[in-house]
């Protein structure tokens, strides 16, 4: 049997520019390969690496170029990032013009404390730190 390894988390964004900016300026993490003109870019995010690619490029490569790029339906992923603070990465994200969309909420059966917010393509993103769960 085969054996895979996780090695990294591509998501397929509708403005490469702005989502480069996004994930390099305001989430701060450092630009492996590519940037905001490339047609794909990778990002050091420390234990994993998260990279970028055009959303109609890879629509063409699986066939599928012709579909509608976007249909009202809910999430089916996000991305999750560990901080120290949620309140105080909410007001930094905010300070560079962030909107949240969920505040710093304690969420005790989750044993987090987390927050919500997306980036320029709309992928939901979720930051959260440990809280005490309840006994």
């Amino acid at each position: 049997m085969a054996t895979y390894d996780y090695t990294h988390t591509r998501l397929l964004v509708t403005d490469m520019a702005a989502s480069v900016r996004f994930y390099r300026d305001i989430m701060g993490f450092k630009v492996n390969t590519g940037g905001e003109g490339d047609v794909y870019t990778e990002f050091d995010t420390g234990a994993h690496t998260l990279s970028l690619y055009g959303r109609q490029m890879m629509a063409d490569v699986v066939g599928e170029g012709n579909l509608p790029s976007s249909a009202a339906v809910q999430d089916n992923h996000l991305l999750w990032f560990g901080v120290e603070n949620v309140d105080a990465t909410v007001a930094e994200l905010q300070a560079k013009g962030v909107q949240i969309i969920v505040p710093p909420t304690d969420r005790p059966l989750w044993g987090l404390r987390t927050a919500h917010f997306r980036d320029p393509s709309g992928n939901l993103i979720e930051i959260g730190h440990g809280i005490p769960m309840p006994e």
